[in-house]
């Protein structure tokens, strides 16, 4: 059987870091998520802080946790800008995001009228998985870029 030509191998290498980095990302973004609801629950609801700064708090740690996961394991592979340039970045997709999500919500609940919790949070969902997509194009692009001599 002919070996696969040099450019079928770059496609497969590329479909399977896709894959790696893909899978990576989900796994990651699952346990900080849970990190978030943990920090929320343990502010708000164990030691009093207040609803607002409880959220503000773990975002934070959600996000700087998700930052290192990303930098350390679903984009190892990548170029490393440094700290100083990649995680304000990071933080700025985040921020870009979460707002492009409240305002679908808002414009759902708001512009359209709709008061139906099932609306709602069906459309939370569809931000929250708009927003995904979106973190890791953009993660991929401007956050971890490839090293300047990857091809694939």
């Amino acid at each position: 059987m002919p070996s696969p030509s040099v450019p079928g191998r770059r496609a497969g290498t590329a479909w399977r870091t896709l894959l790696r980095e893909a899978s990576a990302f989900g796994v990651m973004g699952g346990a900080c998520l849970v990190l978030d609801l943990a920090v929320f629950q343990l502010l708000y609801a164990h030691l009093g802080v207040g609803a607002v700064a409880s959220r503000l708090a773990s975002a934070a740690v959600s996000t700087t946790a998700a930052y290192v996961a990303h930098r350390h394991w679903s984009f190892a592979s990548r170029s490393r800008p440094g700290v100083r340039r990649e995680y304000p970045v990071f933080v700025a997709v985040n921020v870009v995001t979460v707002t492009l999500g409240l305002t679908l919500v808002a414009l759902v609940r708001h512009l359209l009228g709709q008061e139906s919790v099932l609306v709602l949070q069906a459309t939370n969902v569809v931000s929250i998985g708009l927003g995904t997509l979106v973190r890791f194009a953009s993660y991929r692009r401007w956050v971890f870029p490839r090293a300047p001599l990857e091809t694939a």
